[in-house]
């Protein structure tokens, strides 16, 4: 049996085979690398989500600006609609009070009638338009922001 000499035994060897060695400093230097990387990474993913958030509010803002405007608009719109169909009606009362014949009174009403379809059907159009258009107005910041943010997510 063959032995060794105390001289040709390592730590780094055990009969014949060699190990790894393990450098504290090397192994030091990697988990630093590692941690600076990992923080790094968060500093990105923190300052990408705190802008997201930023543009969300400010299209939140801009919507909420939007529809305290286009409410007024379509509340003054709704108010002259109202006016409109009021004044109307007390004109037409006006002529119901001055009729002389029953067949004058049908005439009138009917006329009335017709007319106020008509103008019913019209504001409703425009009613419409105005309602649209403020759907449209108020949605379109946080669209934008939404979109912006979908392309943004592509991108990295």
């Amino acid at each position: 049996m063959e032995t060794m000499s105390t001289a040709e035994k390592t730590p780094d060897t055990i009969e014949g085979t060699a190990l790894p060695t393990f450098d504290p400093s090397k192994a030091t230097a990697e988990f630093r690398a590692a941690a600076e990387k990992g923080v790094e990474q968060s500093k990105e993913v923190l300052t990408k989500f705190k802008a997201g958030s930023e543009d969300a509010q400010k299209a939140l803002e801009k919507s909420f600006q939007t529809a305290k405007a286009v409410g007024s608009d379509l509340s003054l719109k709704t108010i002259a609609v109202l006016r409109a169909n009021t004044e109307a009606t007390f004109s037409h009362f006006e002529a119901l009070v001055a009729v002389k014949s029953p067949s004058e009174f049908v005439e009138l009403q009917t006329a009335f009638v017709r007319k106020q379809v008509e103008t019913a059907v019209e504001q409703a159009k425009e009613l419409q338009a105005v309602t649209t258009k403020a759907v449209e107005d108020v949605s379109k910041p946080i669209k934008s922001a939404f979109e912006k943010a979908i392309k943004e997510l592509k991108v990295a």
